[in-house]
C-alpha cells in the first residue's frame, strides 16, 4: 500500500524519504489515500475513470509552474528526482494542443512528478541523463507529428524547417525518433522501463509499409526495444500503467490494458484464435474438427489428448467466425506474419483491411502478428473518453505558452494554435489517406460547452497580445462536435464494423443535427472581449448540408473571408478510393455558402483542397480535375501530393496495388498507382495548370494523351501553345530541358 505521511517536512514512501515543501497537503491526504487505495484494490482497473485513481504520494509537491526541463528547475521545486520523464521531438509548449503537455499535466494531476526532455541531442546519452534517473519510466514520443513526415516532403526531399522547433529550425529531431530516443534511454539507464506512444508509435504498432525505405518494417515496439506501446489518445492506458508501476507492479504483468501493444513469447491458454492469415480459403469449409479445435499434446500425460480437458487454443478459420459465439475478452485475430506480408502485397492489404475492421472500441478484438519467434499482441482499442473526462484533461493547469527558456524565439506551430480551441477528438469520416481515425478512433469525444467557453476566457486573459479573435473552434473535423451514433450502445452499434459513418452514404443511425455546435458558436461570440470566432478546421460539407441553420450561422459570423474545404477530387474513381463524397455535395455546399454570404452582405470565398497522385487516380482523372478547376476559375496555390503514411488504407493500396475496402483475393482488380516520381509530379502539375513553370510538362503530357486540342490560347484550352522566344538559344528553356531539370532535382 502507498503511504504519504508528513512529519516535519518529510514525505515517506515504502522505500524512500522525500523532502516535501508542502507538508500540510500531505497530512490532509493520508486518510483519504489509504481509504481510496483499499477501494481500488477491490475493483477492476477497467472501471476506473481518468481521475478516480488515488493520487500518487508525490502529490504533496503540488502543481509545478512549468514541468521541469532542467535539474535547476527540479531543485527549485524541491524535487530530488522525477517519477516519470517524457522525451519528445517537439519543443516544450505547455498547451493542450501539444501531446507532451497533455500527458505531462495529466500525470502530474495523478500525483506524479513529471519532467520533460524536449528535442534532445541524439549523438550521445548526455541530454537523456539531464534530469537524472526516473523512478518509474521514460515516456517516449516523436512529437505531434510523425518524425519522417515532419522531415521529408512527399517527393522525399528533406525539409529545411520544423514548425515545432524554436525559430522554425529544421534538423532538431532524428529520423524515426521513437526508435532513436528509446534506444538512448535504454543506454542511459538500462533498468528503467521504456513506454512509447504518440502518433509515430501508434501508427507503427504492427508491421507497416515504410514509404521512405520502400519496404515493410517491423512493429516499432521491436525495433525500439521498448517495453510497451500505447496507441491512440492514451490517457486511460498511461494512467493505468503509471499507477501500476507506482504500486510496485512490473510492466510484464500488464498484459491486457486496452490501447496497448506488448510482445509475447507465446499465446496464453484459454484463447480462441480467428485465423486471418490467408485470403484463399476454399469456398466450402467443413465443420470445425481437429486441427481447428485441439489441446496441445504437451499438456497431456504421455501425449494422450483428453477430450474432456479444457482447450488451450481453439482455431477458427476467418470465413467461419460469424457462425461462432465468441467471447471478446478471450478471442484474438491472427494477422499474417511480418515475414508473410513482407513477401506478399495482397496479404499486406488483407492485414490492413482486418486491422481497420477491428478498430471499434465496442467490438474490436485483440490482434496478434508473429514477428520471427515473437508475438506482437495488440490489445483491444481504448474506451473513448466521456465528456467529463475530456473536460478534466483540457482544464488542467496549462501555462498556454512555450517554456520561458525559449525566450523570444518563434515556434510556428504554437503561433498557429495559441488562440484556437480544440473542442473534440476522433473522426468517423474514415478517409483512406488520413490517419486520424487510426490514431484517435471513429467515436467522437466532445468537451462540454462550459469547458470550451472557460478556455476561450483563459485565452482572452492569458495570451499576450490577444486581439479578441479566436482563430478556430474545431478539431479533426469542425462540424462533428456532439455528433454520435444514436445506436452506439444498442445491439446494432455493438455489431457495427463500418469503416465510415458517412460513406458511401450517411448512416441512418448517425445524429446529424448541428444545433449543439451552432449554440456553442453563438455563446462563444457573445463572451465579453471576444470580437470574432473563426472556424479554420476542416469541414465535412456533406454533413453540413443536413443542417442549413448551421451553414447560415457559420457563413454569416465565422468565416474570415475564406473557408478552407477539401473535396480532394472531382472524379468518382479516385473519390471512391478516398472514401470521399461526390463533387456534387461540394457544389451543393458552395451554393449554400454563396447564398448566405450574399444575405450577410459579405464577399467570401471557398478555398478547395485537392490531392494529386492518390491511388486509383489516373492522368486522365487529373486532366478532368484540371478542366473542372479552370471552369470554376480556381487557381490552387498550395496543392498536396498523396503521402503514404503508415497504416492508412490508401497506403495499403499504394503498396499492394489492391483495394482493401473490398474483400481481397489474388485475382482482385488491380488499382492504378502513380508511383514514379515523374508521374506524381505530372499529376501535381495538372492541379497547377495555371503556373507557367508547368506548361512544358503539361504540353508533352497532353500530346502523349492525344489531347493536343487543349493546347492553345482560347477559353476551351488548358495551357497556351509554346511561343518562340526572342532570347538567345542559350537562355531559352524548352520542354525537354525543363524535364531534365526536374529529373536532376528529384535525384538530388
Amino acid at each position: 500500500m502507498l503511504n504519504c505521511i508528513s512529519a516535519g517536512f518529510v514525505c515517506i514512501t515504502r522505500n524512500d524519504w522525500h523532502f516535501c515543501d508542502n507538508p500540510g497537503a500531505a497530512w490532509g491526504r493520508i486518510a483519504a489515500m489509504i481509504q481510496a487505495t483499499v477501494k481500488t484494490s477491490l475493483r477492476s482497473d477497467q472501471s476506473n475513470t481518468l481521475f478516480s485513481y488515488p493520487k500518487y504520494w508525490a502529490e504533496c509537491y503540488g502543481t509545478a509552474p512549468w514541468l521541469p526541463i532542467s535539474r535547476a528547475e527540479m531543485d527549485e521545486l524541491g524535487w530530488d528526482s522525477c517519477d516519470i520523464i517524457i522525451v519528445s521531438g517537439d519543443a516544450y509548449v505547455d498547451h493542450p494542443s501539444f501531446g507532451m503537455a497533455v500527458i505531462g499535466r495529466f500525470l502530474e494531476a495523478q500525483g506524479f512528478r513529471v519532467g520533460i526532455i524536449p528535442q534532445p541531442r541524439w549523438q550521445n546519452t548526455v541530454d537523456f541523463m539531464a534530469l537524472g534517473k526516473p523512478n518509474l519510466f521514460f515516456g517516449i514520443t516523436a512529437g505531434n507529428m510523425d518524425s519522417m513526415i515532419n522531415r521529408y516532403t512527399a517527393d522525399l526531399r528533406m525539409r529545411s524547417d520544423d514548425a515545432y522547433t524554436p525559430n522554425d529550425e529544421g534538423g532538431k529531431r532524428p529520423d524515426r525518433a521513437v526508435i532513436v530516443y528509446s534506444q538512448l534511454c535504454r543506454q542511459a539507464y538500462k533498468d528503467v522501463p521504456v513506454v512509447i506512444g504518440g502518433i509515430e508509435a501508434s501508427l507503427r504498432r504492427i508491421a507497416q509499409y515504410d514509404y521512405w525505405s520502400d519496404k515493410i518494417r517491423r512493429s516499432v515496439l521491436i525495433d525500439s526495444g521498448a517495453d510497451i506501446l500505447l496507441y491512440g489518445n492514451a490517457e486511460r492506458a498511461i494512467a493505468e500503467v503509471a499507477h501500476a508501476l507506482g504500486a510496485g507492479k512490473k510492466l510484464g504483468e500488464m498484459t491486457s490494458i486496452r490501447g496497448t501493444t506488448i510482445i509475447r513469447d507465446s499465446i496464453p491458454p484459454g484463447w480462441t484464435e480467428i485465423d486471418s492469415t490467408r485470403v484463399d480459403w476454399p469456398s466450402k469449409i467443413d465443420k470445425l474438427l481437429s486441427p481447428y479445435e485441439y489441446v496441445t499434446e504437451q499438456q497431456q500425460p504421455e501425449g494422450v489428448i483428453d477430450p474432456a480437458a479444457p482447450m488451450s487454443l481453439r482455431i477458427i478459420p476467418l470465413p467461419l467466425q460469424s457462425k461462432q459465439e465468441l467471447d471478446l475478452e478471450t478471442t484474438y485475430v491472427r494477422l499474417p506474419s511480418f515475414e508473410k506480408v513482407c513477401g506478399d502485397p495482397v496479404l499486406y492489404a488483407h492485414a490492413s483491411r482486418v486491422l481497420h475492421q477491428e478498430a471499434s472500441p465496442f467490438n474490436g478484438r485483440v490482434l496478434v502478428q508473429k514477428h520471427g519467434t515473437k508475438e506482437i499482441w495488440v490489445n483491444r482499442p481504448p474506451i473513448p473518453l466521456e465528456t467529463s473526462e475530456m473536460d478534466g484533461v483540457f482544464d488542467l493547469k496549462y501555462q498556454r505558452r512555450p517554456h520561458p527558456s525559449y525566450g523570444n524565439a518563434v515556434i510556428p506551430a504554437y503561433d498557429m494554435i495559441k488562440t484556437s480551441v480544440n473542442i473534440m477528438r476522433g473522426c468517423f469520416g474514415g478517409c483512406t489517406f488520413c490517419s486520424i481515425t487510426e490514431h484517435e478512433g471513429r467515436v467522437i469525444q466532445s468537451r462540454s460547452e462550459q469547458s470550451i467557453l472557460n478556455e476561450i476566457e483563459q485565452i482572452r486573459d492569458k495570451v499576450p497580445g490577444f486581439t479578441g479573435v479566436i482563430s478556430d473552434l474545431g478539431g479533426p473535423t469542425a462540424n462533428m462536435y456532439g455528433l454520435v451514433c444514436n445506436e452506439a450502445h444498442s445491439e446494432i452499434g455493438q455489431r457495427c464494423r463500418r469503416l465510415s459513418c458517412v460513406y458511401p452514404t450517411i448512416c441512418k443511425h448517425l445524429k446529424t443535427d448541428h444545433s449543439q455546435t451552432t449554440q456553442l458558436y453563438r455563446k462563444a461570440r457573445e463572451l465579453k472581449g471576444i470580437k470574432r470566432v473563426l472556424i479554420a478546421s476542416g469541414l465535412r460539407y456533406d454533413l453540413a448540408l443536413r443542417d442549413p441553420e448551421y451553414i447560415k450561422e457559420l457563413v454569416t459570423h465565422h468565416v474570415g473571408g475564406y473557408l478552407k474545404i477539401a473535396p480532394e477530387h472531382s472524379e468518382e474513381g479516385p473519390l471512391k478510393q478516398m472514401m470521399k463524397p461526390s463533387i456534387a455535395n461540394y457544389e451543393a455546399f458552395k451554393e449554400q455558402f454563396e447564398k448566405y454570404s450574399a444575405l450577410a452582405g459579405k464577399k467570401q470565398y471557398l478555398i478547395p483542397y485537392f490531392i494529386a497522385a492518390h491511388p486509383g487516380s489516373k492522368d486522365e482523372d487529373m486532366l478532368s480535375l484540371a478542366l473542372w478547376l479552370k471552369k470554376n476559375k480556381f487557381k490552387p496555390d498550395q496543392v498536396q501530393t498523396f503521402y503514404p503514411s503508415p497504416m492508412a488504407l490508401a497506403t495499403a493500396m499504394y503498396y499492394s496495388g489492391r483495394n482493401p475496402l473490398k474483400k481481397l483475393h489474388y485475382k482482385s482488380e488491380r488499382l492504378h498507382i502513380p508511383k514514379k516520381l515523374e508521374q506524381r509530379r505530372l499529376q501535381k502539375a495538372f492541379l497547377r495548370y495555371h503556373d507557367p513553370k508547368n506548361w512544358p510538362q503539361l504540353r508533352d503530357a497532353l500530346t502523349t494523351m492525344g489531347r493536343s486540342d487543349l493546347i492553345g490560347s482560347g477559353e476551351q484550352h488548358l495551357v497556351p501553345a509554346e511561343v518562340a522566344s526572342a532570347r538567345t538559344p542559350s537562355t531559352r528553356v524548352n520542354a525537354q530541358s525543363f524535364k531534365k531539370r526536374l529529373t536532376k532535382r528529384g535525384q538530388k
